[in-house]
């Protein structure tokens, strides 16, 4: 089954899924390229400079884009499955510690076009 999610929220889920040990959202910053990779592969815009703007705002920690975009997943998958299941798809964690997918990653499979 594929979960249908626009572009910005898809390729940060997928940033989470290659890190099972999580990510501070502070320390997203140090992601930003890997970020912006798996976005432009996504994402059909071709201006540049608004895929750079999605992206820095998402990983400043300053703005609340990044639990929009953890939001809009969590609502993706919500509308899929029950909740009891669809936890395990999202992006959470403690205060002050990596947030992480806890899906094992035994059930991923990863099919590069």
């Amino acid at each position: 089954m594929e979960i249908h999610l626009t572009p910005l929220p898809k390729a940060l889920f997928l940033l989470f899924l290659k890190y099972p040990e999580g990510i501070l959202f502070k320390n997203l910053v140090d992601y930003k390229e890997e970020l912006m990779s798996i976005y432009k592969e996504l994402s059909n815009r071709e201006q540049l400079h608004v895929i750079k703007k999605s992206i820095n705002d998402v990983v400043n920690s300053t703005k609340n884009s990044i639990n929009e975009k953890c939001s809009r997943i969590r609502e993706a998958f919500i509308k899929e499955f029950d909740e009891s299941l669809a936890k395990n798809y999202f992006i959470t964690g403690e205060r002050s510690t990596p947030k992480r997918i806890k899906l094992d990653r035994e059930l991923v499979r990863w099919e590069v076009e």
